[in-house]
């Protein structure tokens, strides 16, 4: 890098280090579930290095810290990779004792190929793919989570924090701003962190769970919103710490509350004209929006395994329980699994209300862009527009791992927009993870098997 490397960061983060400076760079990339990995360096090394090494073992790693048998014909033998760094993606750590910047690094192997299981690569793959047919994809994700009492003992059930009135968090309280007033320290940190990263949060709300929150972002670029969230993560986990509590992002982390997704808002622009090609001239719905859901209805079941990732994700999907049961659509209908919000011409989207939070954000929006992809090539029309409530109608997404694996592993179509070795990668880690849980003789067996069977 040249001397002056400092001067090229996004304004953010020169901004957070003027007149500072610079310890230290966390060189990170994600892994199949979302934690970040990679090594923390001294800011002067990092100015001299234009890459690093990690095995292409953490890509196998399963959430529990074991490993799926995913290497391929040559064997466990961990290859390095070579990691560069993304240097439109530095910001600030800002909750760090000393001045230190984050930045994210794609990953390659030594014939400078892309890393095909890892997480952006894939995503940026399906980007590249509706680059090739002239469409840009657009996309703004929702991101709900919990603010939880600390919880040190895994047997225990999942609490609420304490607020700040002192009283635990209440549920069923969505939209509620003295209920957001509870939380009001943390969101502070949440925001500051947020300014000196350089993000903007288009909105905080309370959701309708004790202690959750959703955070909005503006829309944009696939990989760029990915990041952000990835960032984010990182960032809430960091402000609720700092007021001793947790921020979670399972699926479902309260058995009796709602619980978290990821909703992910879709539109795709003409690349020469920059127009919305879900609105025609007149400003109608085009034959282009109807293609997009049908790939939604059509594609999504093989893709549950990838926006549901673990066990807890399915117990999400609960009959009139703020999750969709179903692949219905419908215009401004929370209750389907595809809804179109209320919008003019030039923002008509597609919004999937499927994807938990617990997902990996880069292969949660590539899954889902992949089934929209698939439906503009295949130009089918969808199943008629569902008029009143969903939760209704019949179920019709895999209820298990399992299950969603099986329909996963049999996506040809998929595989091939996210990429077969992604595919053949994901499928065993995610495998072996789910054999791990089935290991786990849980307290509901304990408490209703011991003596009465």
């Amino acid at each position: 890098m040249t001397a002056d490397w400092i001067k090229t960061l996004p304004q953010a983060a020169q901004d957070f280090l003027e007149g500072r400076r610079l310890d230290e760079v966390e060189c990170i990339i994600s892994d199949l579930p979302g934690i970040a990995r990679g090594k923390a360096v001294p800011a002067s090394k990092f100015a001299r290095q234009t890459y690093f090494h990690l095995p292409d073992s953490i890509f196998y790693q399963t959430i529990t810290g074991d490993w799926g048998e995913a290497a391929g014909d040559e064997g466990f033998i961990e290859r390095d990779m070579i990691l560069k760094p993304d240097m439109s993606t530095a910001t600030a750590a800002p909750w760090t004792g000393d001045w230190t910047l984050q930045v994210i690094h794609d990953a390659y192997d030594r014939k400078n190929n892309p890393i095909p299981y890892s997480p952006r690569n894939v995503l940026k793959r399906v980007v590249d793919l509706y680059h090739e047919k002239g469409w840009k994809p657009v996309v703004a994700p929702e991101m709900e989570f919990f603010l939880v009492a600390r919880n040190l003992d895994p047997a225990k059930a999942i609490k609420p924090m304490m607020g700040r009135s002192g009283r635990p968090a209440a549920a069923r309280q969505a939209y509620s701003m003295t209920a957001v007033d509870e939380f009001g320290p943390v969101i502070d940190d949440i925001y500051d962190f947020a300014e000196a990263q350089g993000f903007e949060i288009d909105g905080i709300t309370q959701e309708g769970g004790a202690g959750q929150l959703e955070i909005n972002l503006r829309h944009g670029n696939p990989v760029k919103l990915a990041d952000e969230v990835f960032y984010f993560k990182r960032l809430i986990r960091e402000a609720a710490l700092r007021h001793d509590c947790y921020a979670t992002f399972m699926a479902k982390p309260i058995a009796e509350e709602p619980g978290s997704a990821m909703h992910i808002h879709h539109s795709v622009l003409d690349v020469e004209t920059g127009k919305n090609i879900f609105s025609g001239p007149q400003g109608g719905e085009t034959d282009a929006f109807f293609h997009f859901i049908a790939g939604m209805q059509t594609h999504l079941p093989s893709a549950i395994a990838v926006i549901a990732p673990y066990v807890n994700s399915y117990r999400r999907y609960v009959r009139d329980h703020a999750a969709p049961i179903n692949l219905e659509w419908g215009r401004d209908n929370r209750t389907t699994g595809i809804r179109v919000p209320l919008s003019g011409p030039e923002s008509r989207r597609v919004e999937n209300r499927l994807a938990g939070m617990d997902c990996n954000p880069y292969l949660g929006i590539a899954a889902s862009l992949a089934c929209g992809y698939l439906g503009l090539l295949e130009e089918e029309r969808p199943d008629k527009q569902f008029k009143g409530d969903a939760y209704e109608g019949e179920e019709d997404i895999p209820r298990e791992m399992g299950a969603a694996l099986d329909i996963f592993d049999a996506s040809e179509k998929l595989h091939e927009v996210l990429g077969p070795e992604f595919a053949r990668v994901y499928s065993i880690v995610k495998r072996t993870e789910y054999e791990e849980f089935l290991q786990v003789i849980s307290p509901w067996e304990r408490e209703h098997l011991l003596l009465n069977v």
